[in-house]
């Protein structure tokens, strides 16, 4: 009798919060979404969450408010996302620093990335550039290798912070061209950036798509690309790969995910309309402007995709042996 009871009790449970779920969703957004971006404003992060940021708002029929908390790698911003509700609400944006984070933070992660959030839409990918202040004396990936092995541990390289995306794209390329040059870490892509034009640090090695606008008006110099190809948007700098370093290849990307729980038909809703976002011709010309791609996929393929950068980033990481502080 008293199992009959519990079982019938329980069932009701579900079904009222299965209710409950359809009930939020159907009304969904009724108040502003925040959208968090785990980086100080002026990266990469920041730029792609605003842009589509702005987009939502107009498909949601509400504000979506970014909500900078940058720190410690992005895992501060990652973990208040982990922690708040799953009703669509808060939202986070993504990068490759969520794949390789797990591999440095190991101990201080406080948030499981396999379980804390469900995947929602991929939003874009672009390569990283490799820059350098203008009075810097050199016009290649060549020149900057020779002046480096000439002078070991007297070139500065920013980045964003111990286990960003530019440091483990400079570490890579300190890996496989043996050269010495030294990491100044800052806490975000924005300032790294900053000082490198105001030349207190000489190179940085970051998302194309954050450094796009400084190299267009000089106060950065791109030396080289990350990607496969040339990119479109910079057809006269050449890859890096095919400047001597044979094999190199970084690329960045950007997602959105919430929180681990948030109902099903919501994540559906929102992945629609980020799709729906991603394919307007206005949208993909801000990201081909900027030497990045929209780029969609389904929510799944998007978990898929997280999971197979998780793995590759965990190599480098273990080969450059980068800890966390």
């Amino acid at each position: 009798m008293f199992s009959a009871r519990s079982f019938i009790v329980k069932t009701l449970g579900l079904l009222l919060a299965s209710f409950t779920a359809v009930a939020a969703a159907a009304t969904y957004p009724d108040k502003p979404v925040r959208l968090i971006v785990p980086f100080p404003p002026g990266g990469s992060n920041d730029i792609v969450g605003r842009l589509i940021g702005a987009q939502l708002t107009e498909r949601l029929g509400q504000q979506v408010v970014i909500d900078n908390r940058g720190g410690a790698g992005g895992m501060i911003g990652t973990e208040i996302a982990a922690n708040s509700q799953p009703d669509g609400y808060t939202l986070l944006i993504i990068s490759v620093a969520y794949a390789y984070n797990p591999s440095i933070f190991k101990s201080k992660l406080k948030f499981d990335p396999a379980k804390s959030f469900t995947p929602v839409a991929l939003l874009g990918t672009g390569p990283n550039a490799l820059t350098v202040n203008p009075r810097l004396p050199v016009n290649s990936v060549k020149d900057l290798i020779a002046l480096a092995k000439t002078k070991p541990g007297a070139l500065n390289y920013a980045s964003a912070g111990i286990g960003s995306f530019q440091h483990l794209g400079a570490e890579m390329f300190k890996l496989m061209t043996g050269i010495n040059i030294v990491h100044v870490p800052f806490k975000g892509g924005g300032p790294a950036m900053a000082d490198v034009i105001a030349g207190n640090t000489q190179i940085t090695i970051g998302s194309l798509i954050q450094m796009m606008p400084h190299i267009r008006t000089g106060r950065l110099k791109a030396l080289g690309v990350g990607g496969a190809k040339r990119n479109p948007s910079l057809p006269d700098v050449p890859t890096i790969a095919e400047s001597g370093v044979p094999g190199y290849e970084a690329n960045n990307w950007w997602g959105i995910v919430a929180p681990a729980g948030t109902p099903a038909a919501i994540v559906k809703r929102l992945h629609a309309e980020t799709a729906a976002i991603l394919a307007l011709p206005d949208v993909q010309k801000k990201f081909e402007s900027q030497g990045a791609d929209a780029v969609s996929m389904t929510s799944a393929e998007f978990g898929k995709f997280i999971r197979a950068e998780t793995a590759k980033w965990a190599k480098v990481v273990k080969e450059a042996d980068i800890k966390a502080e």
